[in-house]
């Protein structure tokens, strides 16, 4: 029987394991090369430091370790990438232990994430957002059980984890002022004490050396954040028009996942308890980091991407099953599970389909065979390794992750400066109107 737990874990496992070798092989067998975000944070990692000029160093850091265990094999990368949102899987079903009783309803919160392309289509390139996903996950995971058991252990997890969060990417913060509406209720309330603020520890230290590299580099990911949002060229209808767009940009996202949670019961009325902590909870995590975003647009008067939203929507089933959870039929599970089976199908089929038959897009770049050719130039003019490429993130990075050496990167956008000892030498190389200098030792 489905209601059987050891049943319902074999499916979630089934499920996960899945989703995880489709997921990893479809942009293996499809792709010709890395995408942009990818191939960036390789260069990133090829010259790993506290931060970048667009993103915090997390996920140079993690694709790094990476090509240090596998080398430049694509697929280690999308391996990377499967892992984030399938361990993610694994701690929401962790988390939603303590919300259901029956084990049905924590697997159903964990299917119907696969309505949101957050988590299916666009993983494949891993990128800040997809790195998000585990520290997402698991920063909520330890601050329910900071609320839950008030140990020290589960509030300096918290803190860690918080803080990584952070080195991710810096809309994480929105997560973290939002549980902070939490805090101060169970506070107030006196469900908590005091001990919760030992996580500020591991917090800040693991942040202090990003912070340093942040004040020595003029905040310059901060100022390309602000840059990415058009902040400064704002009139007044943009604080209506943008945030309007975000509005409608979510809700469409959210079709699949509404239209299989529809499927579960034929009416819907919703209850809220305000007295029930484990509801406070879940709409604190979120409902209220969407509802901070969209007061920044209209406030501000920016834009959000869409991308930038990939980790909001994690805990989302959860939310939505625990309440609504006495209006599902589970007789109407198979309606449920034909329309899970054809979004679950049809996400990896496009995402091959769209690899295969579009030409010109980034992972169409050949760029194995024009670091071939580089090689080639190179060993005709000098005997030394190439050490370091310099150049934009994408050319020069594909460069720096595909050439055997494993050349450090550096941005440069124009103006090369002279060589700064005598014993190296270099060879400009121009690709696709950008101009990349191999910098070496002629042994």
């Amino acid at each position: 029987m489905l209601s059987s737990k050891k049943n319902i874990n074999n499916l979630f496992y089934t499920f996960i394991t899945t989703h995880f070798v489709i997921w990893t092989l479809i942009p293996t067998l499809t792709n010709n090369n890395l995408p942009l975000d990818t191939i960036e944070a390789l260069a990133w990692g090829s010259n790993l430091d506290w931060g970048y000029n667009k993103h915090p160093p997390m996920s140079a850091f993690l694709v790094e370790t990476f090509y240090q265990i596998f080398g430049n094999n694509d697929w280690a990368y999308y391996l990377l990438s499967q892992i984030c949102v399938v361990f993610s899987f694994f701690i929401i079903w962790s988390l939603s232990k303590d919300f259901f009783k029956n084990k049905i309803y924590s697997f159903l919160s964990i299917l119907l994430l696969e309505g949101i392309y957050f988590y299916n289509y666009t993983t494949p390139e891993f990128n800040v957002y997809v790195c998000e996903l585990p520290f997402w996950s698991l920063t909520v995971f330890y601050c329910w059980k900071g609320f839950k058991n008030n140990k020290y252990t589960d509030w300096l997890l918290f803190g860690i984890f918080a803080a990584f969060g952070i080195l991710s990417h810096y809309l994480f913060i929105y997560l973290l002022l939002s549980m902070d509406f939490f805090f101060l209720y169970m506070l107030i309330k006196k469900k908590i004490d005091f001990k919760c603020m030992i996580s500020l520890f591991p917090f800040i230290i693991i942040l202090l050396p990003h912070l340093i590299w942040l004040t020595e580099n003029d905040y310059i990911t901060i100022t390309y954040g602000l840059h990415r949002t058009g902040t400064g060229e704002q009139n007044f209808l943009d604080h209506i028009i943008h945030p309007l767009i975000f509005l409608g940009k979510q809700i469409g996202i959210l079709i699949p996942f509404f239209l299989m949670l529809l499927l579960l019961s034929s009416k819907f009325k919703i209850k809220f308890n305000f007295k029930d902590n484990k509801l406070l909870f879940l709409l604190v995590i979120n409902i209220i980091p969407i509802t901070l975003v969209f007061l920044t647009s209209m406030i501000m008067g920016v834009k959000i991407r869409t991308m930038w939203m990939t980790p909001f929507y994690l805990f989302f089933g959860v939310l939505v099953i625990y309440i609504f959870q006495s209006q599902i039929n589970l007789n109407k599970l198979k309606g449920f599970a034909t329309v899970f089976v054809i979004l679950f199908i049809f996400s990896p089929f496009a995402y091959a389909y769209v690899s295969i038959t579009e030409a010109h897009k980034r992972t169409d770049y050949p760029g194995r065979e024009i670091a071939q050719k580089v090689q080639k130039e190179w060993n005709s003019k000098y005997n030394g390794l190439i050490e370091i490429v310099e150049g934009d993130e994408w050319h020069a990075g594909n460069l720096s992750y595909h050439l055997r050496s494993r050349p450090k990167w550096f941005y440069v956008d124009k103006i090369f400066l002279p060589l700064s000892e005598d014993n190296y030498v270099d060879m400009i190389f121009e690709e696709s109107n950008s101009r990349i200098r191999i910098i070496g030792k002629n042994d």
